[in-house]
């Protein structure tokens, strides 16, 4: 199910698995089974200390929500986010948020249904850093300085 959320391999998974069960852990994941034992659906849930558009902290932060696409519109979904939810009363937290891509129409939707709003779209940026540290492709300002300063400690004086 992970792989399919959120792609990669299955060894970056193994991975992530082995170091969220070897940790101590700020959250929580619940799963839905099949009558078979099959697992079709889970739910990871954190805590984060800053969370866009959230006014207190911690905040219980959905990391992931999957239900396998034959499983859907049984309400298992919402049953996952229902205990998401309770979890985060439980640990005495006033919020819980979540985010998507911009473009999964089908996420988007289902948040809102179960009560979620919209409360910012971002835009994410990278750029590789070459070894040297040279500032390539900027713009050079002969009157900027760009050698790293200590700010320096001043007092007023007494009144």
């Amino acid at each position: 199910m992970r792989l399919t959320l959120w792609g990669g391999t299955a060894e970056e998974h193994t991975h992530d698995i082995d170091v969220y069960f070897t940790t101590p852990q700020r959250g929580i994941t619940f799963v839905v089974e099949r009558p078979g034992g099959e697992l079709c659906g889970l739910i990871e849930v954190s805590l984060r200390d800053d969370v866009e558009g959230c006014q207190t902290s911690p905040v219980a932060y959905i990391e992931g929500w999957y239900v396998d696409e034959h499983c859907r519109r049984r309400a298992l979904g919402t049953r996952l986010v229902q205990a998401a939810e309770a979890w985060a009363r439980h640990q005495g937290l006033k919020e819980i948020a979540s985010d998507t891509q911009i473009e999964n129409a089908i996420s988007i939707q289902a948040h809102k249904a179960l009560g979620y709003e919209e409360v910012e779209r971002l835009v994410c940026f990278r750029k590789a850093l070459d070894a040297s540290g040279s500032l390539q492709d900027a713009s050079s300002d002969a009157s900027a300085s760009t050698r790293p300063q200590r700010a320096a400690a001043t007092h007023a004086p007494p009144p």
